[in-house]
């Protein structure tokens, strides 16, 4: 026979499942079978807001790796309409393929950035240095 805690345990889990699903913290509740009041002081509680963050990390990380996949598709559209005939849409095509071309190139470039200043930070022990970042 499960205890109360069990039933608890139960309730919190439908309740994440419930937030994850509903726009607002009443419908998601009211979908779980809990009082809003209940439901908001769960979120107060740091383990259940944890297992919540997660969660909605998990549902993010999904989506993203979704969107990946179809990026190549994407890429190939984009190929495609350079030289589909109607320079209009040629145009947009070509200013997309830049864009993201210059927002990748930027992005590896402050990954290399970051990845120079862990190692730096790493070879002097870690310490924290008190000037301020460059603007």
């Amino acid at each position: 026979m499960k205890g109360h805690g069990a039933k608890s345990d139960g309730q919190r889990e439908q309740a994440i499942l419930a937030l994850l699903t509903h726009p607002t913290i009443p419908e998601a509740a009211k979908a779980c079978g809990v009082g809003e009041v209940t439901l908001w002081r769960w979120l107060q509680d740091p383990a259940f807001a944890e297992r919540y963050r997660a969660a909605r990390r998990q549902v993010v990380e999904g989506a993203i790796a979704s969107l990946q996949q179809m990026a190549t598709e994407a890429a190939t559209t984009l190929k495609r309409n350079l030289s589909c005939g109607t320079p209009s849409v040629e145009v947009r095509a070509a200013l997309a393929i830049l864009e993201q071309a210059i927002k990748g190139a930027e992005l590896l470039d402050l990954a290399e950035r970051v990845a120079a200043l862990e190692a730096q930070q790493g070879a002097t022990g870690g310490e924290r240095s008190t000037r301020a970042w460059p603007a």
